[in-house]
């Protein structure tokens, strides 16, 4: 059983800005010749979140629409805490979740035709994030 890391940072806007993480598991997974596995990639932080979608002009403004009628950006009983003003950011992460594990087979993830791994940045403000990819298997 073999365990490989790789880590990458990715420059956001936040605000639902959404980044298409597929090139970079397609070439992690390349360069560690990976065979059939459990590819594991997480954003550290509780503002952003990892999920998939179609990642196609439509859904990039669509996903942000639906993030702002299910969470609204207003003041939330978080914002009182800290005086940040992104307790939104906080419940939007936390209803897409911070980590998704991907089945590989002959080297390639396991997902739809038009299904892409992406990083969704819900802060109020650009960050840096750090992203994790971990690799158990042949």
């Amino acid at each position: 059983m073999r365990n490989e890391f790789f880590e990458t940072t990715i420059s956001t806007k936040g605000y639902a800005d959404i980044h298409d993480l597929s090139p970079l598991v397609r070439e992690f997974l390349r360069k560690i010749e990976a065979k059939n596995g459990l590819l594991t990639v997480i954003v550290p932080g509780s503002t952003a979140g990892i999920t998939t979608i179609e990642y196609e002009p439509g859904l990039l403004k669509d996903f942000p629409e639906l993030m702002d009628r299910l969470v609204p950006v207003k003041r939330y009983h978080h914002d009182s805490t800290w005086g940040d003003g992104n307790g939104f950011s906080h419940l939007r992460a936390s209803l897409i979740g911070a980590s998704m594990s991907v089945p590989i087979k002959d080297g390639k993830p396991i997902l739809g035709t038009w299904q892409q791994l992406v990083l969704v940045d819900f802060d109020n403000r650009p960050r840096s994030r750090r992203v994790v990819f971990h690799y158990m298997g042949e």
